[in-house]
Formats: structure tokens, sequence, C-alpha cells
């Protein structure tokens, strides 16, 4: 009966003793700047396209859809701020942060996972090198370094799928677009939304490489920490997001 809930703070404190051990060590030398390094390019560059294809066909679904809507009313000329301010304080960031954590969390839960399994987790504690140390920090703080900077992108690419749609397709002036686009968007719009990158890719992270760093049971274990960590990972954005959007707004 009350098995769901002993495993569901088993992985909690697992996961917020992994988060605690990462601020512990991430002061402490040594550094290695090439393996942050290495990880942002992972998370940050190779995730260019997916974030940015996800971006821009939301933007552009959005404006379809509002437009349409607000024609009936003859408000169809604040279709461009709609857009712009559901993509930089929302939808940029959190489905951003799902198609990362489709991609990076699993890849992280994936690589701990089978270093657990085939004991190199094991070699490095016998050769005293700390694992959260060594393979966890750079991961985990290059991920929330990386995600705001997609976010950014994904936020201009997005309000550019909705400008094509509305202009293009639906017709709409570009001038009148553009400029109710950003009257009512504001620093704190964006900014709501970046932080909101930056916590979820803290998450994501360490929710990622936890379930990798916890797995075991062979081949079999590393499927299950790799699943685990897709789907908690983006349960856990959409949980916290509700949260940070009340405390914001």
């Amino acid at each position: 009966m009350f098995r769901p809930f002993e495993s569901f703070f088993l992985e909690l404190g697992r996961t917020t003793q992994i988060f605690v051990r990462v601020l512990l060590w991430t002061f402490r030398p040594p550094y290695d700047p090439r393996q942050w390094l290495t990880q942002m390019v992972r998370v940050g560059i190779q995730s260019i396209p997916v974030v940015l294809l996800t971006a821009v066909f939301t933007g552009g679904v959005m404006a379809l859809q509002i437009f349409t809507v607000l024609a009936r009313f003859g408000a169809e000329n604040y279709v461009g701020s709609i857009v712009g301010l559901a993509m930089v304080r929302e939808l940029a960031a959190v489905l951003g942060a799902l198609m990362i954590a489709g991609r990076c969390g699993a890849a992280m839960g994936a690589e701990l996972g089978a270093m657990r399994v085939t004991q190199q987790i094991d070699a490095l504690e016998v050769l005293a090198t700390d694992p959260v140390h060594y393979l966890i920090v750079p991961r985990v703080w290059a991920t929330t370094l990386a995600l705001p900077l997609l976010i950014a992108l994904a936020d201009a690419v997005g309000i550019f799928g909705g400008y094509v749609v509305s202009v293009i397709v639906m017709g709409a002036n570009p001038a009148t677009y553009l400029d109710i686009t950003f009257r009512y968007m504001d620093a704190n719009d964006v900014m709501s939304g970046l932080i909101k990158a930056a916590v979820f890719g803290l998450l994501i992270a360490t929710i990622g490489c936890s379930k990798g760093f916890h797995a075991k049971g062979g081949a079999e274990g590393v499927g299950r920490a790799t699943t685990a960590a897709v789907v908690t990972g983006s349960i856990a954005v959409l949980v916290v997001n509700f949260f940070l959007t009340k405390l914001m707004f």
C-alpha cells in the first residue's frame, strides 16, 4: 500500500543528495574547464536544431490558431502580442526544457548508468576521485548555463514563426504586427522565461544524473534509468513551472 510513497521519497532523497553533493563540490579544486566546455557543446550547440525547430512551429501554430479566433472579434492585430508574450514567458522555456529532458536528460542517465553497471564509477572511487565532482558537476552546471541561451534563441525564432504565419499566410500587416508584438513586452517577461530555463536545466541534469548514478541491474537497469530520467525530468519541469509562474506573476 505504501510502496509507491516509499519509492517516491527514496528517489527524492537520492536526487536531493546528489544536488547537495554537487553544491559542495562545485567550488572545490581541481577544476576541469575542458569537461565543462564539452558538456556545454553537447547540451547547447548540439541541441540547437531540435529546440529551434520546436520553437518556430510552436510560434507558427499559435499564430494560426489565435488569428482565426481573434478575427471573429476584429482583434487580429493583437496576435503578435499574444504570441510574443506566450513564447517568452512560457512556451519557449517549457517546450525547450521538455526537448532537452528527452535528448540530454536521457543521455546523462544512460551514460552514467552504463558507467555504474560496468563498475567504472567504482573504479573512480578506488582511484580517490569523487565521481560526483568528476562526472556530475560539469553536466549539471553546463545544462544550467546552456539552457537559458537556447531559450533566448527559441524566443526569437518562435516570434519569427508567428510573424511568418501571420503576415505571409494570414495576410496581417507586417509593421503593425511587429509594433504590437513588442509594445506590451518588457524585460521582466523575457527574464522570467530565462530564469525558468535555468531552473529547468538544473532539474533535468540533476535528475538525469541521479537516475544514472544509482542504476543497477545490468543493461535492463540502464534502460530503466534512461526512461526514468526522461519521465521524471519532464514531470518535474511541468510541476515546477506552475509554482515558478505563480511566484513570478
